[in-house]
């Protein structure tokens, strides 16, 4: 066979066994793959790409009459029906018989499960065909919000429904780290949507698992579910005023977590790394989108150790020795105020100390420094204080040829 002269060439020739399967999901599956790879190689608004291209792809194949193409025609304008067209397409005559229950599914249950700590939630829904020798198994839809950078990082489609629910089920019970519950299926819509809008925009797509892959397919199985609520427009979350920060701190240090690490009567000398330290605890919990002091986990512990610390502030030698016990003290002290399992608080406690090898080894080399905070960085370990504008300037005027400036000769 010749090239392929177009992209739609591309998918006629990749779709050229789809009458052959043996089913509605069968196909289903198939589409959503090869419409994967336009939602993977789309640079921004990855969900309206794959629209535009299945608009363009049946306005080019209009007038094909082969099984091939008037099937897989009939499979994308189901998964995708507001594209432009879909609504036109038409059975062909040799459009098999399991084309009809394309797209014709019922909900049978919906859930949701995630770990204590609030970093991720999966949302989980099953769905059955009208017509199951047609239309193929019942199967699930799975869906992973990850909290932390607030995106859906994952989908996935699969079955046998009850067996992917059994397992999670199973995985629940056995782990007290875990919850499960059946969900509101309009809340299950909105908030999986709500992130899924947020990664069809990202520039890179998480690297592993089947979010591109079966992406359209979630999305036309989320658009049969009833609507969530009208969206009420939240205010953004108001940072901690000063007393709200200063009190805190003062219950912290009160608490037997700080004592556990000597920092409830720290020496005079280490007081501002103490408070320096804190309010970097504080400044990265309001780095999130719904921003909470007391959401600490494994996760969150390592995101601010092993990057966010060395991406934005610039430690001395007494503050890197303050932080991690800073760290290990508060994810205590939020772990018991959220009432969270002891296992789930040794488990960060344990992750943390772990994690104080690296977090050192980045302190050292500097190699996650923004090149803002490396030059402030620099500044400081040639004794000038950034605060003050007359030593910066100097600093700047001494260093004017070093940093590219004018030659003043």
């Amino acid at each position: 066979m010749a090239t392929p002269q177009t992209p739609y060439d591309a998918v006629l020739h990749a779709a050229r066994d789809v009458s052959k399967l043996d089913c509605a999901l069968d196909a289903e599956m198939l589409g959503t793959a090869l419409l994967g790879s336009v939602y993977a190689i789309a640079e921004e608004d990855r969900a309206t790409a794959v629209r535009e291209f299945v608009g363009g792809f049946l306005a080019a194949t209009s007038r094909r009459r082969t099984a091939s193409a008037t099937t897989i025609r009939r499979v994308f304008a189901a998964l995708v029906p507001d594209a432009p067209g879909a609504t036109t397409v038409k059975p062909g005559a040799q459009t098999p018989a399991w084309a009809g229950q394309l797209g014709r599914v019922r909900l049978t249950g919906s859930y949701a499960y995630g770990d204590v700590y609030g970093d991720q939630t999966s949302y989980l829904a099953t769905f059955a065909y009208e017509d199951s020798a047609d239309g193929g198994p019942d199967h699930a839809v799975v869906a992973l919000v990850d909290h932390n950078i607030g995106i859906t990082k994952d989908v996935f489609v699969g079955g046998p429904a009850e067996r992917i629910l059994g397992q999670v089920r199973q995985m629940c019970a056995g782990d007290d780290l875990t919850w499960f519950r059946e969900e509101d299926p309009r809340r299950l819509r909105g908030e999986v949507a709500r992130h899924l809008q947020i990664t069809d925009g990202l520039g890179d797509l998480p690297d592993e698992g089947s979010l591109a892959t079966d992406r359209t397919l979630v999305g036309a199985r989320l658009a049969l579910l009833p609507a969530p609520a009208p969206a009420v427009v939240e205010p953004e979350p108001e940072p901690m005023s000063p007393q709200e920060r200063t009190d805190l701190v003062r219950a912290f240090l009160a608490s037997p977590e700080a004592a556990r690490f000597g920092l409830d009567e720290v020496p005079e000398a280490d007081l501002a790394s103490l408070h320096f330290c804190l309010s970097l605890v504080l400044d990265h919990s309001a780095s999130f989108s719904d921003p909470d002091p007391m959401r600490w986990s494994p996760a969150v512990a390592g995101l601010f150790l092993l990057d966010w610390v060395h991406r934005r502030a610039v430690l001395d030698m007494d503050d890197a020795a303050m932080l991690p016990r800073v760290v290990r003290g508060w994810s205590g002290y939020a772990a018991r105020r959220r009432g969270l399992p002891a296992t789930a608080a040794a488990q960060t406690d344990t992750s943390i100390e772990e994690m104080v090898p690296e977090f050192v080894r980045l302190y050292t080399t500097g190699e996650r420094r923004s090149p803002a905070t490396a030059a402030v960085a620099q500044l400081m370990a040639e004794g000038v204080d950034p605060n003050d504008p007359d030593a910066l300037g100097a600093w700047i005027e001494a260093n004017r040829q070093r940093l590219g400036g004018d030659d003043p000769t």
